[in-house]
């Protein structure tokens, strides 16, 4: 996978690029597993260590290319979360003619 940024300058690029990283990570997870279950009025599951998160084993090689085009200060943040469903979802539909509109992905 690779991931263009423009941040604007990047103060710590190493940092950027470590934030883009989990960013997509997370966003990947949510995709694929970002099923939320309400049972009983409660939403389960109730807390992150029982929310299923993408492995490191099943986690794609990520580039990150920072755009350093020496402008004024941006932010990074979680500007790798957004982009990465529909991303999926497009890949998903070239390779099975199939449109899935909703999280997470389940080809059915």
């Amino acid at each position: 996978m690779l991931a263009v940024v423009d941040c604007g300058t990047a103060i710590d690029p190493p940092n950027v690029e470590r934030q883009i990283r989990g960013a997509i990570i997370y966003g990947l997870s949510a995709a694929l597993f970002g099923k939320i279950d309400i049972e009983n009025g409660r939403i389960v599951p109730e807390n992150f260590d029982t929310y299923p998160v993408l492995t490191l084993d099943d986690a794609p090689y990520i580039t990150v290319e920072i755009d350093d085009l020496r402008v004024a200060l941006g932010l990074a943040g979680e500007i790798g979360t957004p982009g990465i469903a529909p991303a999926v979802g497009n890949a998903i539909f070239a390779a099975t003619g199939q449109r899935l509109r909703s999280l997470p992905f389940t080809l059915g």
